[in-house]
Formats: C-alpha cells, sequence, structure tokens
C-alpha cells in the first residue's frame, strides 16, 4: 500500500459518502464543503486506527520526539521548555492513546458535522500539531549533527542521514512515508483545515443532535477500551511490523542484505566551502574528474544511490552480541530446533551506589636460611587494614520480577526439559545490570544486551516471548497471556 493508493481509496469513499448525503439531504447546497469533510474524516479514521491497533509504537515514537525537542530546546531561548519534555516521555502511552483517539472521534464529528464549531477548531489545532512534527523530522535534514536546529545560519543542504526522526509515524507501521511526503501532506491538510474554521456554518449534519452525541460518546469509550486492548491486555490485534507471525526472518534478512549489497552509487552530491555552491556530478563523471575537486575546495555531501529492490526493515539490524563479541543472530535464525526469545526492551530497575569496606592486606617477604647454603622466601602478613569502595547496586521493581518468577521461567523451564534453545535479550542494559537481574529473576538462561528499538519492533510487551524455529516466528506472547506449559512438536 501507498500513499498515493491510500488517497485514491479515501476520495472515492468520500464521493460515494457525498452522494449519499445528496440522497438523503434534498436540500443541501454545500457539496465542496460535504466532500471535504468526508474526505478529511475518513482519512483521520483510517490514520487513526492503523495506530490504535498498536498504540504503544506511536509512544514509542513520541518518545524519540520528546528526547529530540528536549536537546533542540535546552541551549536556546526556550530552554525552560526542555524540563518538560522527559515528563512527557514518562506519560508518551497516554499521550499516544488520547492523541489516536482524539484523531479518530474528530474524523466521526466530520462525518456526522458535530459540533460544526468545535471540530472545525480541534482538526485545525491537531493538523497544526502533526505539521510541527513532520515539519521537524523533515527541516532536521538541513541541519548537521553538531548544530542545533535553531541556528538558522548554520544550516546545510539536505541529508537525509542528518534527519533526527527518520519516520513521522503518521500511519504507524501501515504505512512508512518519507518525513518530505509527511510534512507536504500535512501543509495540504491545513487548507481544509481553515476552510473549516471560516466556513463551518456550512457543514452537513447527518442525524439528530442525541444521535450523533450517543455516537460520539459511545466511540470514545470503546476506542479507549480497543487501545487498551492493544497494550496493555494483549498483543496489537494487526501486526505490521516485520517480525509478524509467519515471517522468516533468516530469508528477509537474507534478501534484504543481498538487496542492500546490489545497491549502485550513480551521482555524487558535493558542495564548494568558499561559496556554498552544490554540484550533483554523476558517478562516473566524478571518478574520472575527482582531482578537480580537491577536498580543500569541495566537500562531500551525499552519495546518490539506486533505491533498493526489498526495502531494508529491522530484520536488517537483527543483532544479538554475546560477550565475547560474537553475533549470534545466524545461529538463532538457523537453528532448525526450537528457539526461544525473552524479550525486554527495558529492565525495570534502578541503579544506585552502595558503599562497600575493603579489606586490604600488605605483605611481608621474610628470608629465612635452611642449613648452610639454602634460601627460602616467605610471605607474612605485615599490616591489615581496609578502604572504601563505591560499587553500583541495582533495585528491582519487585511487581516486574513476578512476571519473571510466576510466568516466563516456569515456561522457560518446561520448554527446555524438551530441548529447545533460550536466549533472553535486554535493550540497553550492560552486564552489571543483567547479572543483577538475573540473580534477582531467578533466571536460569544466558541474557544478552540487544538494541532496545529492535527489542521494540520484535514485540509489544515487556516482557514477552518469541518462538522460532528455522528463523521462522511460529508464535509471540504478551505477558499476560503465557502459557504455563507447551508441547514442542
Amino acid at each position: 500500500m501507498t500513499l498515493q493508493v491510500l488517497v485514491l481509496y479515501i476520495a472515492i469513499i468520500a464521493i460515494i459518502l457525498t452522494a449519499a448525503v445528496a440522497y438523503f439531504k434534498k436540500g443541501h447546497k454545500h457539496w465542496v464543503m460535504t466532500f471535504l469533510q468526508n474526505f478529511t474524516g475518513v482519512l483521520f479514521i483510517i490514520s487513526g486506527m492503523v495506530k490504535a491497533v498498536d498504540p504503544m509504537g506511536t509512544a514509542f515514537k513520541m518518545e524519540q520526539y520528546f528526547t529530540e525537542f528536549q536537546y533542540t530546546l535546552a541551549d536556546t531561548a526556550f530552554g525552560f521548555l526542555a524540563p518538560l519534555f522527559p515528563f512527557l516521555s514518562s506519560i508518551s502511552l497516554v499521550f499516544s492513546v488520547g492523541m489516536i483517539v482524539l484523531e479518530i472521534v474528530l474524523g466521526l464529528m466530520l462525518l456526522l458535522g458535530y459540533k460544526s464549531k468545535l471540530t472545525s477548531w480541534a482538526f485545525l489545532l491537531l493538523v497544526v500539531f502533526f505539521t510541527i512534527l513532520t515539519g521537524f523530522t523533515f527541516l532536521t535534514g538541513y541541519v548537521p549533527g553538531d548544530v542545533n536546529f535553531f541556528s538558522f545560519g548554520s544550516w546545510g543542504p539536505y541529508t537525509e542521514s542528518n534527519m533526527r526522526v527518520t519516520d513521522c509515524g503518521c500511519f504507524g507501521d501501515f504505512i512508512k512515508l518519507e518525513p518530505k511526503i509527511s510534512f507536504f501532506k500535512d501543509l495540504v491538510l491545513l487548507v481544509p483545515a481553515i476552510y473549516f474554521v471560516f466556513r463551518h456554518k456550512d457543514m452537513h449534519e447527518l442525524f439528530s443532535e442525541k444521535v450523533r452525541m450517543g455516537v460520539i460518546s459511545a466511540s470514545t469509550v470503546l476506542l479507549l477500551l480497543f487501545c487498551l486492548k492493544n497494550y496493555q491486555w494483549g498483543l496489537p490485534v494487526v501486526d505490521f511490523r516485520p517480525f509478524a507471525i509467519g515471517t522468516n526472518l533468516y530469508e528477509k534478512k537474507t534478501l534484504e542484505e543481498e538487496s542492500a549489497a546490489s545497491v549502485t552509487i550513480v551521482a555524487w552530491k558535493i558542495q564548494n566551502r568558499a561559496s556554498g555552491e552544490l554540484q550533483e556530478i554523476p558517478n562516473d563523471e566524478f571518478l574520472k574528474n575527482y582531482k578537480n575537486y580537491p577536498k580543500e575546495e569541495w566537500e562531500v555531501i551525499e552519495q546518490v544511490k539506486t533505491e533498493p529492490e526489498i526495502p531494508a526493515t529491522k530484520v536488517s539490524d537483527f543483532s544479538i552480541m554475546s560477550p565475547d563479541g560474537f553475533d549470534l543472530a545466524d545461529d538463532i535464525l538457523t537453528d532448525e530446533g526450537h528457539v526461544f526469545l525473552i524479550v525486554a526492551y527495558k529492565l525495570d530497575g534502578q541503579p544506585y551506589d552502595e558503599e562497600v569496606m575493603v579489606a586490604d592486606t600488605t605483605w611481608v617477604v621474610d628470608s629465612v636460611h635452611i642449613g648452610t647454603d639454602s634460601l627460602v622466601l616467605v610471605k607474612r602478613i605485615g599490616e591489615t587494614g581496609s578502604h572504601k569502595e563505591i560499587h553500583q547496586k541495582f533495585s528491582w521493581n519487585e511487581d516486574y520480577l513476578k512476571w519473571y518468577k510466576e510466568k516466563v521461567n516456569p515456561l522457560m523451564e518446561n520448554v527446555i526439559a524438551q530441548g529447545a534453545t533460550v536466549y533472553a535479550l535486554a535493550g540497553g542494559a550492560g552486564e552489571e545490570k543483567l547479572a543483577s537481574f538475573k540473580e534477582h529473576s531467578g533466571s536460569t538462561v544466558d541474557w544478552y544486551e540487544a538494541d532496545d528499538i529492535l527489542l521494540k519492533t520484535i514485540i509489544r510487551s515487556n516482557p514477552g516471548v518469541v518462538h522460532l524455529q528455522g528463523g521462522k516466528v511460529l508464535n509471540k506472547w504478551h505477558k499476560r497471556h503465557l502459557p504455563k506449559t507447551l508441547e514442542l512438536k
């Protein structure tokens, strides 16, 4: 599915709904308004629903935005706003669910013509909010990594790798849009949003006031429950991510890597250091005449490459490193036996420093004569004492440990007894934290560190369990739905 195809489908639905309004409301005359109501209403409903099946994914995306806003504003005149964003990150799930429900309900309000003035202003404010997010994402492509966003004089040519957030998340994992496309989409939506504000009295109204209010109220409650079901009470009902059940991860990873290897350079974007002049030179020409562009005068901005036949996904980043630096990815994905992954994108524990007294012992070496010509060196304690050292410890959330002690560990013991291999993966932990958690949780399997974003993509549960065989995803379980035992075939 592409954005163009989706827009076409939405336009067709909007035309059908507009024709229905024309049939049932004979005296209605504002057909442009009615079409725009239907088009934007259906768009918001679809955009919201594909995020409602995975509100945790939207929450992760909002965390990225809040982190970038915090760092961007910290050293500016708006620095007083920076402390707000860590708080927003801490409630990102609440923020995500609220935004998703608002988006879908606004779509319904537009279709029904419910409280036209309130709906118009709410629609405008939400579109402005989306425009700020997508605009920030796109415009950071002009900002070098060591330059603050508000240092406009230091902006350079657009480079995709400069972008702080690479995907706006407008349609969740259903459709991945380039930031530039997302930004222009929201700019276009500002047109009907402003039109609604000034002409809201021309909006059509369907059914009676009580029916409209009943539909909106019931929809709000049902949507809240639906969002909760998709992260708090279980996994998303529809999985748009590349680790969905039934996916052969080894085949997918291999094809993506081969496709990436076949990408070729077609041109070079270079910039004159003195004048700022930009040039895009075909690859063959640049390689023949590269001496005409000395590094002292010209800077390579970007390599223009062909698009891979198979776009890369997070499966390409599947990498699990052992403490000795060995990548276990192939071992996991090529194992024809049963493989289980315990996935914890974040271990719920807080570090603290503990002062420990460590004994000091000074040894003295004495020379002892044995007979007339033999000499033996003997060690003895000369002096004893102690000194203070600071050791890092971890305080663990007991409710979090309970999931492992009562759910995860018994299941893993059950499958290991049947010959399965188990790997436990934690995001951004470190050896000390992993060792402490293994001890306090009573886990008997080996724990490895992995990229937290990769783990968040694999399964929307912390902890969660994934069952693989021959690289294929056979099943995934939310922590609330872990079976007590499994019979492995």
